[in-house]
């Protein structure tokens, strides 16, 4: 019985071991979940944050904050919040990881992430890219933030990753955003929304751009079958086939002319939504004032 039980201590003194030095690597690790780590996290005993702002969440707060977000983004697709916290749980732990490594696979890519610049209005000059060539990329960008009435400082900040970097990634993406409706002229209603979405879908294959797609079941019907005859086609084509927008260091494209820019990264421009919408508008203006001479 002795032997028996000398034999079993060191077995369990070396499991013991063996989950102490999976706690350190948790703990250490630069990509690892703080989640992933379950003596040591939960919801009554959450881990310091990674970063500041940072939200330790465990798997089921994950879950729940991503169907929930979910559900509530697509009843109202203006609820900015919704849509990022929907973004943030589903981009992890796989999706987020492969968009940084197309980052690190990439000169432009790597040098982004080096430097980790932002987008905001302090760091970009409106008053200074109005003053651009009609044409350049940085004119284009600022006219389209005129014309919707947004500004670049309306995103949100990343709280929910939990790698660092991944976390900046993600708010890269984030702030790139308003330059992908300006290179393809996509307005930010509902219809450019949800065709933009499928074009980062294609492109980067985050699951809150594909779950953005849903949202066209939200369309007027005559938007629905003009979504799928028309911008869906033209998103996964363009998305798929174009280099990773990703890797894109907009700040110094800003002077460039913008079709020369489009061209060079495989982009497609789609047929001008707004002007569409615009006409429509009008006939059926035109439509009813026809109707009231009849009556």
């Amino acid at each position: 019985m002795e032997a028996a039980l000398s034999r079993i201590q060191p077995a369990s003194g070396a499991r013991q071991a063996l989950r102490s030095a999976t706690c350190a690597a948790c703990a250490s690790s630069r990509v690892a979940s703080p989640a992933s780590c379950p003596r040591r996290f939960s919801a009554l005993n959450r881990p310091p944050p990674n970063y500041p702002g940072h939200v330790p969440l465990t798997r089921v707060e994950r879950a729940g904050l991503a169907i929930g977000s979910s559900v509530m983004s697509l009843i109202n697709p203006y609820r900015h919040d919704l849509i990022a916290a929907v973004g943030e749980a589903t981009a992890t732990p796989y999706f987020i990881y492969r968009l940084r490594d197309a980052m690190l696979a990439d000169p432009t890519g790597r040098r982004i992430l080096r430097l980790r610049p932002r987008i905001t209005s302090q760091t970009l000059s409106l008053p200074a890219l109005r003053a651009l060539p009609a044409g350049s990329v940085g004119r284009a960008y600022v006219g389209w933030l005129d014309r919707e009435g947004v500004s670049p400082d309306t995103r949100a900040a990343v709280r929910y990753i939990d790698d660092e970097e991944c976390a900046y990634v993600m708010q890269r993406y984030r702030e790139c955003h308003d330059f992908y409706h300006a290179i393809t002229g996509l307005p930010i209603v509902r219809e450019g929304e949800v065709a933009l979405k499928a074009f980062e879908f294609a492109n980067t294959l985050i699951p809150m751009t594909g779950l953005s797609i849903f949202a066209a079941a939200t369309l007027k019907p005559r938007e629905r079958r003009r979504f799928f005859d028309i911008y869906l086609p033209w998103a996964l084509r363009n998305g798929a086939r174009s280099k990773d927008v990703i890797n894109v260091f907009w700040e110094e494209q800003l002077e460039r002319d913008v079709d020369d820019l489009r061209k060079e990264l495989g982009i497609e421009r789609p047929p001008d939504l707004r002007d569409i919408r615009r006409r429509e508008r009008e006939e059926k203006k035109r439509l009813k004032e026809m109707q009231a001479q009849e009556i």
